[in-house]
């Protein structure tokens, strides 16, 4: 049994519209071992381990389920097993996940094991200890070989998957204002891995870390951080604070103890969480050992007078108190009975004690720490101490250090709470904690004493959200809605395009429309990330981290998302939804890969852009594969397009009131129409849109419709839909290798990024409609990663409609011979009537082109297919045809070996081209050079 394969999927995907790791996972042998096969005693042994399996639904949908699974009939698979597992492991760690599913992958014995996470690392080492655990509890026989001769401890693994799920997760408190964000539909986004968040997109986002947010005061939190400037500033406004001093050494420790006046409190002076803090101290002994250890935590050290009380925590936000708690040190209760440290046990039975954060409270620990108190108490651990007698184990409050917390919110005197406000005021803080020590907390602090000992500038919310005693309290929702006030925008509307053609011209359009709205558009495109129309990252960002990219971009207010199939199948989006979604069309292309290996289910994969979709899915209502997904999505909205004004469903759907972007024809040319709710609403004539080339670039005709129809369905104006198609073009710069158009030479260049048979198609078909007065060229590749007969069906969509081919690889061969591509695209193009002297074969991409250039006259059309798309372009705009073209830097580029130099099919000898189009010279070398020092050659015969 063993793990083939891991993905990690970060948003909505094939397997869920939340975050999943899929496990392939191979049983091997194990596959014909069900649990019941297995027996009670694999059953009892995994209960025993985690007892929370017991809980467990499954299918039935009530505790047991899963047991019962597991027991009856022939029971269940080892990789649904470890399926539960993984899901309760994270459990017991504290965190809360529950989805899962197992289902075989379509060879024996291999299952795809899905389960939910919250966190990567924690969610992918929940899988590996799952798979361990059932291993170790498996027959001697049927066990894998493990990588040491250490025995199998699980107790221990647990336990350190806990501690190492602990220090990955969110603290308690940042994880409570993120959950108080889900409540109230805000997104979040981790940015670090400790506790940096932002809530919200773009620029309504807002950001925390752990509970100071992106309003706090640094000055405030300096202050804060300063415990002598604190009570300094508290007394000059009047507020209760003890006598302190600040001190640098051992004997200044001792002759401030002894002004102020014993006993007294020694602390390091920027000390947290109650660390080296050492109380009641009565000689100048104790102070001397005191100030060592506060030394170790903090170079200064505070000598303060002793104020006696319980010590409580009152928690301030936006001016208000919203919660108080009492909190008591780690102790036992001796019973006459059982040593301390048997005590300690009993104690940390307890199912809210755990470790760390991991749930309501910690465990308890008989650390130096607690030691000292005992030493100092005349005590041990192996003490018994009398019934009732209070045990200290800690000398601080500190949940974190096994303290105890009860709720005393709706019993603390008005003066205490108004006492509270005005010393959070005072520092400046939005968010604060007062620690305030009082022996009665009913009672004001103006006649019964107390003070203030500290303010926190990131107070821990987990005493007052779990305490141990007592209501708990919504903390975290009025700093929410302090960031968030009610009416406020908190996300950018999110637009998502995806399909296996014109997702990229696409995606620019609307951003383009976005752009003349005035918004401030942040676009993910093949070629990079785009702000505003700057591009600040390079590279093929179609994926879920340019989506993140994007959203967490404080200057934009839409987002405009290409989404790929990759990105899809490899993690998932990178949001959990959009509100406007579409698919283009589907396609063949990438088929055999990644499990995809029909249309239908390349189809499953982008359906889920509109699956998630909220106002909107956009639909390709002339591809039945799109139009099936109709019934997958939920959004409020159902918008078809159709290039077919007779379209029967479009029509019906239209008089029932939806929503459509259609094609009419008129005595102009073509219009394009928007319906909706009954309203007939004629956009823009074809040909007034630069990018269709006056209407005749029909793939761009059909861009042009789903952009309108997205970004009607984001409700921009009408004005602006016109302005922004009217205004975009398929220039180089706005829209690199797509349908770039080069008129400076005496013949017209397109450039294409066309790398499927469709693409290629519908470039093709748009060359056969522009008006040509010479020749037709094509340089023709395909990806080496696609099947022979997708490479064919590329060539079989060009057949027919070239004067020339020029049959080219790309620089990445992606797992084929160096000539492979051109000589399966060249062999198709004579399979489809082409004769041999109209190819030439020439592998290299800058060859190709560079030969196709030299081949054109005036007059001709020469169409481009590139892969390394900036080259290519600057090889078509510094071309000389006397061969004074400027140097071009390869991109990209595969070294050619000796073996790799193919024999090269004849491009041109030079003379001007005759008026029949009479085909290329056969007379040429296998490998020559023209006067021109043009490399040509000729395919072989054979």
């Amino acid at each position: 049994m063993r793990i083939v394969d891991r993905s990690v999927y970060v948003g909505p995907s094939l397997y869920a519209h939340f975050p999943v790791i899929r496990l392939e996972l191979d049983l091997g042998a194990l596959e014909e071992w069900p649990t019941v096969r297995l027996g009670k005693t694999f059953t009892d042994a995994l209960l025993a381990a985690l007892p929370g399996l017991a809980e467990h639904g499954c299918s039935y949908g009530e505790p047991g389920g899963f047991v019962r699974r597991m027991t009856e009939d022939e029971g269940t698979w080892l990789g649904h097993v470890i399926e539960h597992v993984a899901i309760e492991l994270q459990n017991a760690a504290g965190i809360k996940v529950t989805f899962g599913k197992t289902r075989g992958t379509g060879k024996p014995g291999h299952y795809h094991v899905v389960y939910e996470y919250e966190q990567r690392d924690e969610g992918l080492a929940a899988g590996t200890l799952a798979l361990d655990l059932v291993d170790s509890l498996l027959p001697l026989q049927l066990r894998r070989v493990r990588d040491t001769d250490e025995p199998f401890d699980f107790e221990a693994e647990r336990d350190a998957f806990i501690r190492f799920a602990q220090r990955r997760a969110l603290g308690p408190s940042t994880a409570s204002l993120v959950h108080a964000a889900e409540k109230r539909g805000i997104p979040w986004l981790r940015l670090n891995n400790q506790s940096l968040v932002q809530l919200g997109y773009g620029k309504y986002q807002q950001r925390i870390q752990a509970t100071i947010t992106g309003r706090t005061s640094h000055i405030a939190v300096e202050i804060a951080g300063d415990k002598e400037e604190t009570n300094q500033l508290l007394a000059m406004h009047g507020l209760p604070v003890p006598q302190q001093e600040l001190v640098r050494t051992a004997d200044d420790a001792s002759r401030a103890a002894r002004r102020i006046g014993y006993p007294v409190v020694v602390k390091p002076y920027n000390g947290n969480h109650g660390r080296a803090v050492a109380i009641h101290l009565t000689t100048d002994e104790a102070v001397r050992a005191a100030f060592a250890a506060a030394q170790e935590v903090s170079r200064s050290v505070l000598v303060e007078s002793y104020v006696t009380g319980d010590d409580h925590r009152l928690l301030v936000v936006n001016g208000a108190l919203v919660a108080a708690t009492k909190r008591t040190p780690g102790h036992v209760v001796g019973d006459g009975t059982h040593t301390i440290a048997e005590l300690v046990a009993i104690v940390n039975k307890d199912p809210r004690r755990g470790i760390g954060h991991e749930k309501v409270l910690t465990r308890l620990a008989l650390d130096a720490q607690a030691e000292r108190l005992l030493e100092k108490a005349g005590l041990t651990a192996e003490s018994v101490p009398e019934a009732g007698v209070v045990v200290a184990l800690r000398s601080t409050a500190n949940l974190s250090t096994g303290g105890t917390a009860t709720d005393v919110t709706d019993i603390i005197h008005p003066d205490n709470a108004d006492m509270a406000v005005r010393a959070i005021q005072a520092v400046g803080l939005d968010v604060g904690g007062v620690d305030f020590l009082t022996p009665d907390i009913t009672e004001s602090y103006k006649k019964h004493g107390g003070a203030i000992c500290e303010v926190n500038a990131a107070p821990g919310f987990r005493m007052h959200s779990a305490p141990s005693e007592g209501k708990a309290r919504d903390v975290a929702g009025p700093v929410i809605d302090m960031l968030f006030p009610a009416g406020q925008p908190t996300v950018v509307p999110i637009a998502a395009v995806t399909g296996t053609n014109g997702k990229t011209t696409t995606a620019r359009m609307l951003a383009h429309i976005c752009k003349m709205g005035g918004m401030t558009p942040g676009l993910t495109t093949t070629d990079g990330v785009y702000i505003d129309g700057q591009r600040t990252v390079e590279g093929d960002m179609t994926g879920p981290v340019a989506t993140r990219t994007v959203l967490s971009d404080p200057a934009i207010d839409v987002a405009v998302l290409e989404v790929a199939r990759g990105g899809l199948l490899r993690a998932g989006m990178g949001t959990r939804y959009v509100n406007v979604g579409a698919v283009l069309n589907v396609r063949s292309d990438h088929l055999g890969m990644k499990g995809v290996d029909t249309l239908e289910a390349l189809a499953e994969v982008k359906r889920v852009v509109v699956e998630v979709a909220r106002d909107a899915a956009v639909l390709n209502a002339d591809d039945p594969l799109c139009l099936r997904m109709a019934s997958y999505t939920e959004a409020k909205h159902l918008c078809y397009v159709t290039t077919d004004p007779g379209h029967a469903l479009v029509r019906e759907h239209i008089r029932a009131g939806g929503r459509a972007v259609s094609l009419e024809s008129g005595i102009n040319g073509q219009m394009i129409t928007i319906y909706d709710k009954g309203a007939h609403i004629p956009l823009l004539w074809t040909h007034l849109i630069p990018a269709t080339i006056e209407g005749r670039a029909h793939h761009n005709v059909s861009n042009a419709m789903f952009a309108a129809a997205m970004a009607f369905s984001m409700g921009l104006k009408l004005e602006t839909i016109r302005q922004g198609l009217r205004t975009f073009d398929t220039t180089f710069f706005q829209a690199p290798g797509r349908t770039n158009v080069y008129d400076e030479h005496p013949f017209k260049v397109i450039l294409d990024y066309g790398h499927n048979a469709h693409a290629v198609g519908a470039m093709a078909e748009l060359a056969s409609r522009l008006d040509v007065k010479g020749r037709r060229i094509v340089v023709l590749a395909g990806p080496g990663d696609r099947r022979d007969e997708d490479l064919r069906e590329i060539a079989g969509a060009t057949a027919g409609l070239f004067d020339h081919y020029i049959c080219r690889r790309d620089d990445r061969l992606r797992g084929r011979d160096g000539d492979e591509v051109p000589a399966i695209m060249s062999a198709a193009l004579k399979a489809a009537g082409v004769d041999a002297e109209r190819i030439s074969v020439i592998p290299d991409e800058q060859e190709a082109v560079d030969a196709a250039l030299r081949m054109a006259r005036a007059g001709d059309l020469l169409l481009v297919f590139g892969d390394a798309i900036v080259r290519c372009w600057k090889q078509i705009i510094h071309f000389r045809p006397d061969g004074s073209a400027r140097p071009v830097t390869a991109e990209h580029a595969v070294p050619r070996t000796a073996a790799q130099a193919p024999a090269h099919a004849a491009a041109t000898d030079g003379r001007p081209p005759n008026a029949g189009r009479a085909p290329l010279p056969a007379d040429l070398g296998t490998l020559v050079r023209d006067d021109r020092g043009v490399r040509l050659a000729r395919e072989s015969d054979d």
